[in-house]
């Protein structure tokens, strides 16, 4: 019997299990290996961090609902990938062969890279998964008890920019509505090297449109930001020129600081050397398919993407969850085509569309495709974005609970495109 294994459950791990079980025969094993035993959707955790949702609202176990859709569950992790006999070494000890791999098992959290950042070791807050966001969630009860200065932002080589725009909006929102934004300062650090960059070299008027809402909203902003440390009150940074050298070095105090790292593929994928770049991340042709081992795919964040372009402070490049459900679509289809003894000739479309709620309002922004000149470069803002917003959550979590293979970013952004020309830009 083929076996498929999908390493992750995370958006691109569900989507590409979904697909494989409803696209290839019943004949085919698919099984699913995660590091844990819950699915989390991690576009909600900014809400966790300030209390609008639960942690029990964002994440559930996926164990039972993969059961369900006769798919194979293992919690324990990946410990070891030994890609001539393919085979995998799990957490507990055991080990899988398969016919094909479908890697989808996110980033490695690179805090180490800054002294003092992360909150495990260090003293800042993070929302990349749900237990930091309860975690952040704790650290902004404890700022409304006792107001004082916040830092929000990326740390160098960061490529995941529009949930620190989320938040430090929705923070903004949460402290003026409860009657305190007098008290908390907030600046914005960053490694772009303007605000709207977000990793794409911008998209439509995200520069304008972003410093505008800092400006409307009393956000101070630093661009070419290099963070060096953090203290447990005070963050050290080097801001740069354009030609790399540096304009200086500066300190500053808070009460709150919430940092989103760079990313790392993770350990057992990055191990084998001839699979990764090195930082870890998959190289994968056009395909989406190894470029050294024909039967492992990859899609999502582990997958090699170059930079856009070079900046000051480096920075990555972006994978939402359009262009990842347009990989995993694309693996499926290229696995069939394999099985059917036919040439794999899938392309995914590499689009970017991203969401930021932000309070009582939001932002977003569609790149067709991602990389400059764009088919499509369009950005939109209004308090229509939260209900966008609120409808992705609303129709993937369905598609988890259902096992279905519908392209849940593809449907609702089109919705939410013809939203955007119905409803006025209120802010």
């Amino acid at each position: 019997m083929t076996t498929v294994i999908v390493a992750g459950a995370g958006l691109g791990g569900v989507s590409a299990a979904f697909e494989l079980r409803e696209t290839l025969s019943k004949e085919v094993n698919v099984e699913v290996v995660n590091e844990g035993e819950e699915f989390n959707f991690v576009p909600s955790n900014p809400w966790v961090a300030f209390g609008s949702r639960t942690r029990d609202q964002v994440a559930l176990p996926i164990g039972p609902i993969f059961d369900k859709h006769d798919i194979d569950f293992n919690g324990s992790g990946i410990k070891h990938i030994d890609p001539e006999a393919r085979r995998l070494t799990l957490g507990d000890g055991s080990q899988k062969s398969y016919d094909f791999l479908v890697i989808c098992t996110g980033p490695k959290l690179a805090f180490e890279q800054v002294p003092g950042a992360g909150p495990e070791n260090g003293y800042t807050q993070s929302i990349c998964t749900v237990d930091h966001a309860v975690k952040a969630h704790q650290a902004f009860e404890q700022l409304l008890e006792n107001p004082g200065p916040v830092l929000v932002g990326a740390l160098p080589g960061a490529s995941c920019f529009g949930p620190a725009y989320e938040y430090v909006l929705s923070l903004e929102y949460e402290l003026r509505k409860r009657k305190i934004r007098d008290r908390v300062p907030i600046t914005f650090i960053t490694p772009e090297p303007y605000i709207g960059h977000m990793g794409l070299g911008g998209v439509g008027d995200s520069k304008g449109l972003m410093e505008h809402k800092f400006r409307e909203h009393g956000i101070k902003w630093v661009c070419n930001a290099k963070v060096t440390e953090f203290s447990n009150n005070e963050a050290s940074f080097d801001v740069l020129n354009e030609d790399g050298s540096s304009r200086g070095s500066q300190q500053l105090p808070f009460h709150l600081a919430m940092f989103l790292p760079a990313f790392k593929g993770s350990p057992a994928v990055a191990e084998v050397t001839e699979l990764c770049n090195p930082k870890g991340f998959v190289k994968v042709d056009k395909h989406q398919r190894s470029v050294a081992y024909p039967e492992i795919y990859a899609a999502g964040v582990c997958v090699a993407i170059a930079p856009i372009e070079e900046t000051p402070v480096p920075v990555g490049a972006p994978k939402t969850g359009l262009m990842i459900e347009s990989m995993t679509s694309a693996i499926v289809a290229n696995i069939k085509a394999t099985l059917e003894d036919e040439a794999a000739t899938a392309e995914p479309t590499l689009s970017a569309l991203c969401l930021a709620d932000m309070g009582n309002t939001g932002m977003t922004f569609l790149a067709v495709p991602q990389n400059p000149p764009r088919n499509q470069n369009w950005t939109g803002s209004g308090r229509w974005v939260h209900w966008a917003k609120v409808g992705f959550e609303k129709y993937f979590f369905h598609k988890v609970r259902h096992g279905t293979s519908e392209p849940v970013y593809e449907k609702v952004g089109m919705r939410m495109m013809g939203l955007s020309r119905l409803k006025p830009k209120d802010d």
